[in-house]
């Protein structure tokens, strides 16, 4: 006779695979023989998220942005080291930027018994500025010496930088201090710091131990700002030629 099959709730009890006996489900070791159960690892969530397209595309416009900045910046710096605009003159003072400054850039000529001078100044705030240059001199109508100084001095000049105290004593017949001082030589160059710091000096070619002969001058002669930035990328600016005044 056919029998009805019935379901009933199947129960799994675990067994030990040395010994064979029951354990209950939460068992860790074998309470008979004390063969310590094995169970899987589980595997623990992962704590990094993922990078999707958004986040990607965020980073890449934030380097963009940052890219963009710098190139803002180093413009701003390098119009501010080469420009004449008196805002970046202005900032090139403050931070100790401020380039050469021509105080004669020609040829000229003085005659017998005379001297040319010129004035100039070294502003206020400004500090560790010196006078840089070189100066070569012939006599009227005569090809430059090859020596330094001539044997007959015809033709030599003497330079001088003086403060502005200094060359009123000068002009006046009388010696001084001066902050430069060549002697009577056909060439030279001219390197001095101007240590009294801000205020009016003077360079000046003289001719006055001549009595017959005018010299033909070239000079080339700058204030020199102290600064870190390279001589290179200073020339960028043309410097303008003083103006020099006979006596």
């Amino acid at each position: 006779m056919p029998t009805e099959a019935t379901t009933s709730a199947t129960k799994v009890i675990l067994g030990c695979s040395k010994c064979g006996a029951a354990l209950p489900d939460e068992a860790q070791f074998c309470l008979k023989c004390g063969k310590p159960m094995t169970f899987p690892v589980k595997e623990l969530p992962s704590t990094r998220k993922p990078v999707g397209p958004k986040t990607g595309e965020h980073r890449r416009k934030r380097r963009i942005f940052a890219w963009v900045l710098v190139g803002l910046l180093l413009g701003m710096i390098s119009w501010v080291v080469i420009s004449d605009d008196p805002f970046a003159q202005g900032v090139q003072g403050m931070v100790g930027l401020k380039h050469d400054d021509a105080i004669i850039q020609s040829k000229f000529s003085v005659s017998p018994n005379r001297f040319r001078y010129y004035k100039f100044s070294v502003p206020d705030g400004q500090a560790n500025v010196s006078i840089v240059g070189q100066f070569s001199a012939t006599p009227e109508n005569q090809a430059p010496k090859a020596s330094e100084q001539s044997s007959d001095g015809v033709g030599d000049i003497e330079v001088y930088v003086l403060s502005e105290p200094a060359f009123d004593v000068w002009q006046n017949g009388y010696a001084t201090s001066s902050v430069y001082e060549s002697g009577r030589v056909a060439k030279g160059e001219i390197q001095a710091e101007l240590s009294s710091g801000p205020g009016d000096y003077y360079l000046i070619f003289s001719n006055k131990f001549s009595q017959k002969t005018s010299t033909n001058i070239d000079a080339s002669v700058f204030l020199r700002y102290k600064s870190w930035v390279p001589e290179a990328l200073r020339r960028f600016r043309k410097p303008t030629a003083g103006r020099l005044i006979t006596e």
